[in-house]
């Protein structure tokens, strides 16, 4: 998928996606946003001082921004505990709709919640904007196997969060957060923190 799909342009056109502005479409990532407990915030900032302590010595490669910064949220934001499941590298394999072409990828964390995608996780390395991996996380989240429910997927290089939801029903359309910066801000860490834990309260509750 990296190799066949690089622009915004493309997977639009792959996937006959479109991106909506409607700020009804993606009230997870706003507010109300759940509460941060006092060991939820001593958690999180435990986790920033060592990543910013890292990043002062320069760029972080793909990997060590997952293992400083996203897998730790997704720790706090209790993805790691009951009842939910975490695959890492996960492989996924999709056919377009014509037919003739098949797109492979492996998703750098995916959180399921029995059968259904929670979050897809997708790190870049420090050097490379967020907007880079937004092709790629979208392609990602059209394998989705439960297209009847919306798709969530987060995105990060480390000084960047961006969230993502796709929906495939009648029109298979998208919806993008801000830009959260936890390189500038405490604040904008915990903000990740609480859409992570909206949106598992929200697939939670839309699949018992």
């Amino acid at each position: 998928m990296t190799e066949a799909i690089t622009t915004i342009a493309e997977v639009e056109r792959k996937f006959k996606l479109s991106r909506t502005e409607d700020e009804a479409f993606f009230l997870e990532w706003q507010t109300p946003l759940p509460e941060l407990s006092d060991a939820e915030r001593l958690l999180l900032e435990e986790a920033r001082r060592r990543y910013l302590y890292q990043r002062s010595q320069g760029q972080l490669l793909e990997g060590t921004v997952t293992l400083l910064l996203a897998s730790p949220l997704l720790a706090i934001a209790g993805f790691y505990d009951p009842p939910f499941w975490v695959r890492a590298e996960a492989s996924v394999q999709l056919t377009l709709d014509d037919g003739e072409e098949v797109l492979q990828g492996r998703i750098d964390v995916l959180v399921l919640l029995n059968q259904f995608w929670v979050v897809v996780l997708e790190s870049k390395k420090t050097a490379l904007s967020v907007w880079t991996a937004l092709p790629q996380t979208l392609a990602y989240l059209m394998a989705n196997s439960q297209p009847e429910q919306p798709s969530f997927g987060m995105v990060t290089n480390g000084d960047e969060i961006l969230f993502v939801k796709l929906v495939q029903q009648e029109q298979r359309l998208y919806g993008l957060s801000r830009v959260f910066a936890p390189f500038a801000s405490s604040q904008e860490l915990r903000n990740a923190l609480q859409i992570l834990k909206q949106i598992g309260r929200a697939i939670g509750e839309s699949v018992e």
